[in-house]
């Protein structure tokens, strides 16, 4: 008898360990983001990727998190450089419920395609399992560098994707 007794409280006991470890492991997990994007080069300096837009590996990105309320730098990463198809992968720790966390460009690899899209294009992320969003990978927009001068197949591609208010503006030679 006190042989069972003792089966069954050793059983509990590793039974309590074991779901402990799950849900403290799972909670530390749940700080665990890895944000993902991509960065292109704008060939038609619309400031959004089109057919003939060129992936830009080689650049670098960095992602903050600032509060919202002191705007305080809450995280930063180290600069980060984008592989052989303009893909970027930043890890990231801890929750940040109350930031704003935003990917930024910081320099293009290429003298042709290095103009920055406006400042105030960032692709925002949102880094806290607190919000409803469910799991750790979390995708960045698409950011881009745009080439000093339009390659002359934008007005086409432009046309193409319904953007009609060219024809007045380039006149109907143009499409």
């Amino acid at each position: 008898m006190a042989k069972a007794s003792l089966i069954i409280l050793v059983s509990l006991a590793i039974c309590m360990s074991s779901s402990l470890s799950l849900v403290y492991g799972a909670a530390s997990d749940a700080n665990k983001f890895t944000v993902l994007g991509h960065v292109y080069c704008d060939t038609c300096r619309v400031e959004f990727e089109t057919s003939i837009s060129e992936p830009l590996p080689g650049a670098v990105v960095k992602l903050e998190c600032k509060n919202r309320t002191d705007e305080k730098i809450t995280f930063q990463s180290p600069e980060i450089t984008t592989d052989n198809i303009g893909d970027y992968e930043i890890e990231v720790t801890g929750d940040y419920e109350d930031s704003d966390c935003d990917v930024t460009l910081v320099k293009s690899p290429r003298a042709d395609c290095n103009d920055p899209t406006e400042a105030w294009r960032k692709a925002r992320v949102v880094l806290t399992a607190l919000d409803g969003v469910t799991g750790q990978i979390r995708f960045a927009n698409n950011l881009g560098f745009k080439k000093k001068d339009a390659l002359p197949g934008c007005k086409k591609v432009l046309t193409d994707m319904g953007y009609f208010e060219l024809k007045d503006e380039l006149g109907s030679e143009f499409v």
